[in-house]
């Protein structure tokens, strides 16, 4: 590792770690264990998953995240910082692991790569785990499909001071390479709880916590709605939206106006909306 730190022009002390692992076979068992990583089923197995890209790994030590593993490979990196990564996991306990151009290529997930992919473990956390303020700003998911949307709606629910995020009867679990990358790694600083949608509902009644449910048959405008005091705004599945319980049981449904053709907008475009509508009200 030391070796690697100053080639690249970093200064190192002298008392140096173990030089990191060195892999370039493509059929290396960690090579294929990784390329196994990014379905869930193995995933889940080995309770691990991937965080690939230098802000999601960043953000995860921030968040004292426990990387188990770091596989780097510095002809694919981008900038300058890296090495000074690289030092910060191993210093945290981390395992280092240097890769080949060709055997990072094979274990990445993205199209254009940075050289940095780590293997973080899974968590578990509980609706009673949350701690929440007086009057609290949460966002409600139900059944998403697409990882993109997922990770997108946790980045906007962070962007909006939401806190917490709660994935009703998930479709892509939360763990999902791409919802690492669409979240840009607030995966790691916004609450993130999975349960079933009945469990939640009676949670957020038993706190006070009223339901705003968007739906397209909706008669109040969601601008026209109130959205202050203690909230949590429910947002339904791609192709379905809510389902026949949330619309149902929610405090209150609201509508985004639609001029055009289509009716719904995307549920990561509607989430933010709504958010956002919220967050102006609250001030």
């Amino acid at each position: 590792m030391a070796a690697i730190l100053r080639a690249l022009g970093v200064s190192v002390a002298k008392t140096e770690p173990m030089p990191a692992e060195k892999i370039t076979s493509l059929q290396n068992p960690r090579v294929k264990e990784l390329v196994r990583l990014r379905d869930r089923r193995p995933r889940d197995e080995a309770g691990v998953f991937l965080v690939e890209g230098y802000r999601e790994i960043r953000r995860a030590l921030e968040k004292r995240v426990a990387l188990r593993e770091l596989y780097f490979s510095p002809d694919w990196f981008l900038g300058e910082n890296e090495p000074a990564l690289l030092a910060q996991a191993e210093a945290a306990g981390a395992k280092l692991f240097e890769l080949s151009k060709e055997a990072f290529a094979k274990v990445a997930y993205r199209e254009r790569p940075d050289g940095l992919l780590a293997v973080a473990p899974q968590w578990q956390r509980r609706l009673e785990d949350l701690v929440l303020p007086a009057a609290p700003f949460l966002l409600v998911v139900e059944a998403i499909e697409k990882p993109g949307n997922l990770g997108t709606i946790l980045r906007s629910a962070d962007a909006a001071g939401c806190q917490a995020v709660i994935v009703c009867d998930p479709v892509t679990d939360i763990f999902n390479p791409n919802v690492v990358r669409a979240s840009t790694g607030v995966l790691f600083s916004v609450p993130c709880v999975v349960d079933e949608s009945a469990r939640v509902l009676a949670w957020l009644k038993q706190r006070g916590i009223r339901t705003v449910a968007t739906s397209p048959a909706a008669e109040k405008l969601y601008t026209a709605a109130d959205l202050r005091g203690p909230l949590a705004v429910v947002m339904g599945s791609e192709q379905y939206g809510l389902s026949k319980f949330w619309l149902e049981n929610a405090d209150l449904p609201v509508r985004i106006p639609m001029a055009g053709q289509a009716d719904s907008l995307n549920v990561a475009m509607a989430t933010i909306i709504t958010l956002f509508e919220a967050v102006r009200q609250r001030g």
